[in-house]
């Protein structure tokens, strides 16, 4: 049998079907994702928080160029990240929260920390690890100007979602207790 002959059998007749759904224009955002304010504001400003669908405080910042997405809270105590400097750990972008100074890699959300091989041996030789995917982040989109960021969805449990819970935000915002009545 010829090439042609085997295409011609192998491909399906063509019949009358609904023809495929358009795709979306180039200039809209993707599905799921909300607007989170314009890119000459945040760029400006440097950084943002925002509560997403009503359901996820994150931090959307600008640095060296590039926007980046991630759980406000630190996985670690629930540090507000905002205030957190950016800094460079063996080659990777990380914010370090200004409580307890934990890095956390903008591109992952990987919390590193400085190992020692052998602790007996003298220098001390560090480098730096991966403790694994501890902060959630989530995508940022572009749009004519436009900034929106789509929720990480994943079903896995990531440790900053501790902090992402109705009863923490009641609890984070509570007023200071009132004096005692004299009685």
């Amino acid at each position: 049998m010829s090439s042609e002959e085997e295409s011609s059998q192998t491909s399906s007749p063509s019949s009358p079907s609904s023809p495929p759904p358009p795709p979306l224009p180039p200039c809209s955002p993707p599905p799921a994702s909300h607007f989170v304010g314009r890119k000459e504001d945040i760029v400006k400003a440097g950084r943002l928080t925002k509560l997403v669908n009503g359901c996820r405080d994150v931090l959307v910042l600008h640095h060296q160029g590039q926007l980046h997405a991630m759980d406000t809270r630190c996985y670690h105590s629930g540090g507000p990240l905002q205030s957190g400097d950016i800094e460079e750990f063996n080659g990777m972008l990380c914010i370090v929260c200004p409580w307890h100074k934990y890095k956390i890699t903008l591109a992952g959300g990987e919390g590193l920390y400085q190992a020692v091989d052998d602790p007996t041996a003298r220098p001390l030789r560090t480098h730096w690890r991966s403790k694994g995917v501890k902060q959630r982040i989530h995508k940022v989109t572009e749009v004519n100007g436009d900034l929106y960021v789509t929720l990480n969805e994943s079903s896995e449990a990531i440790e900053s979602d501790v902090y992402q819970t109705e009863s923490y935000r009641i609890g984070l915002f509570k007023t200071k207790p009132q004096p005692r009545s004299k009685t």
